[in-house]
């Protein structure tokens, strides 16, 4: 019998927001911009952090429950005349889908882009949103 490590993180995206495994099957992923999920009573929010990429190269779409965002980041001009001591940040394209625990009206989806950072904002159907009731 093999024990696996429980990972909090992981709960949350297995429960709520599972992510495709789809990177591979694309030849995509080769980075994945790190995204924070939140919801309150009105909507769920993502917000993906991606430097280095312009708001041309981002595309956001909904499609049966799977919200995508899609994008590159561009190589910067190749330095030739210094000396790589480290290269870590990763530039081409990128792809990230969710699934979510509903279905939403696309029409009513924001997104904006600003320093940075895609923020989508995604309205809950009224069926989704909780109801108060009184009590007499």
């Amino acid at each position: 019998m093999n024990l696996v490590k429980w990972n909090p993180a992981r709960f949350f995206d297995d429960r709520f927001f599972q992510t495709n495994l789809l990177d591979d099957e694309f030849g995509l992923g080769n980075w994945k911009p790190v995204v924070d999920i939140y919801d309150n009573d009105e909507d769920i929010t993502i917000k993906a952090e991606l430097p280095g990429v312009e708001k041309k190269d981002i595309e956001v779409d909904l499609k049966d429950r799977v919200l995508t965002i899609r994008g590159e980041r561009s190589h910067e001009k190749e330095v030739k005349e210094d000396n790589y001591h480290r290269k870590e940040r990763v530039f081409g394209k990128f792809h990230r889908a969710f699934t979510l625990p509903a279905d939403y009206d696309p029409d009513k989806i924001k997104a904006d882009f600003k320093d940075g950072v895609l923020k989508i904002e995604i309205p809950k159907p009224e069926k989704e949103k909780p109801k108060k009731i009184a009590v007499h």
